[in-house]
């Protein structure tokens, strides 16, 4: 048995397709050989070119190891960061009279009574 084709939207694929080209230009900026980054990141060199061409059948984590080898790890802190229609949403279920909640208020001494 082979593995399952993974088939995708044609705007998803572009997305991955420009994802692979940008991971690549990224490898040959730095002047790394495909090898190299294929041992630090721990995947085949069939591995890596899946990714440089966007392949959909890559796990995300061989991504993301190639991603770190060449750096880019923060940027997936940029992924979904502003939820533009995901606050929308929210903000269209509030109730017109929402607060936020009451707070607790600890407190670490104690008065002293007049019986103490």
């Amino acid at each position: 048995m082979g593995r399952e084709k993974h088939v995708l939207l044609p705007s998803l694929q572009r997305l991955l397709t420009e994802l692979g080209e940008n991971i690549r230009l990224a490898r040959l900026r730095r002047k790394f050989p495909a090898a190299l980054v294929a041992q630090r990141a721990g995947i085949s060199r069939n591995t890596l070119r899946g990714i440089e061409h966007g392949e959909a059948s890559v796990s995300m984590g061989a991504y993301l190891s190639v991603l770190l080898c060449l750096g880019l790890e923060k940027d997936l802190r940029l992924l979904a960061k502003d939820d533009e229609l995901g606050r929308k949403l929210q903000d269209a279920n509030l109730p017109l009279k929402a607060r936020a909640p009451r707070l607790k208020r600890h407190t670490t001494t104690r008065k002293k009574t007049d019986q103490e």
